[in-house]
């Protein structure tokens, strides 16, 4: 299929501007240590990295957020961090944005979650992680689930980033899709396999090819495999639009009809997919929301996340780079 043309791109990403939307889910910090190895250690067959700087990023669901004002739209977060160093670190980053932060609630019990990546030649070496899986409940998630529901009229679409953190539960699905279809508001979801079967009826749901497989207990190996599980997770969710992300293959999109296209990825170089799922669900939301079709959502998609893979590390995308993309893309056919 053709890129879509400029003009209607301009209009898209103008229209974009007007949006605001809602990010619901797993907060993270990310953390990057950068160095250089030179030698290995004499303790254990492990490279010495010779630390050179560190760095902080949003991560989960807060880089969502990060992507979503990246490209112009309006956007509030909803969500926990602990009552730590970190939790403040993060609020920070998140609100240095423009985001609004007024939904994430801090927690004594439980830690801010922080993925830590030591890089060095631009290759990862190894990443740590400290973070709490268990379930928000009582009073924390009816606390949740009440300032969600609260304000879910102001938004134009809510995008839910379920990393197994948490903050995701049955119960607040269970509340919000309802409501959000009743309203007309775009819901996406970027899932984990814990909470699949609940996820029914959404606007849009981009599992990678690890997370569709599992759903229904398949590997997806090639074309076939990958058509069968396609449509099936379809068949069994029903959502408007189901995006299966398979990394440097590109994506995949089904809806009703039986239609599928599949989307090869436009990037050249393809240094890290940290963080492409963030960018993808967000542009393809954001799209949605102001007024694109499925088919032009993941071309804008798509774009973005060829943008986002050529450097280390979660990132952004922003309109002219996008632009950008679409007019190399253009000029290359």
């Amino acid at each position: 299929m053709s890129d879509i043309p400029s003009e209607r791109l301009r209009r898209i990403l103008d229209e974009i501007r007007t949006r605001k939307v809602m990010v619901i889910g797993d907060v993270m910090l990310d953390k990057y240590v950068w160095g250089s190895v030179s030698r290995i250690s004499p303790e254990a067959p492990v490279p010495v990295v010779d630390i050179k700087e560190e760095t902080t990023r949003l991560g989960g669901a807060a880089n969502v957020a990060g992507n979503i004002v990246a490209l112009g739209a309006s956007c509030s977060i909803f969500g926990v961090t602990g009552e730590d160093g970190e939790g403040v670190c993060l609020r920070r980053e998140i609100e240095s944005r423009g985001i609004d932060a007024s939904g994430l609630a801090a927690l004594a019990e439980r830690p801010t979650t922080i993925k830590t990546r030591v890089i060095a030649h631009n290759q990862q070496v190894v990443r740590t992680d400290r973070e709490w899986r268990v379930e928000l409940s009582g009073a924390n998630e009816e606390r949740m689930i009440e300032s969600i529901m609260g304000r879910l009229g102001e938004f134009d679409g809510a995008v839910i980033s379920d990393y197994g953190k948490g903050v995701i539960t049955k119960r607040l699905l269970d509340a919000l899709i309802p409501e959000a279809r009743k309203r007309g508001i775009v819901l996406s979801v970027d899932p984990k396999e814990t909470h699949f079967l609940n996820y029914r009826n959404v606007s849009l749901i981009t599992p990678n090819v690890y997370e569709a497989g599992t759903a229904v207990g398949k590997r997806i190996r090639d074309e076939k495999s990958l058509l069968e599980v396609g449509w099936e997770v379809f068949d069994i969710l029903t959502p408007d639009a189901l995006l299966i992300t398979r990394g440097e293959d590109g994506m995949s999109l089904f809806q009703a009809g039986r239609s599928h296209t599949h989307f090869p990825t436009v990037s050249r170089q393809v240094y890290d997919v940290t963080g492409a799922g963030d960018t993808v669900i967000t542009s393809f939301t954001l799209a949605l929301c102001a007024g694109a079709d499925m088919s032009e959502a993941a071309h804008i998609a798509n774009h973005s996340a060829g943008i986002v893979i050529r450097d280390v590390g979660t990132g952004t995308v922003a309109p002219a780079e996008l632009l950008a993309s679409f007019e190399t893309r253009s000029s290359a056919a």
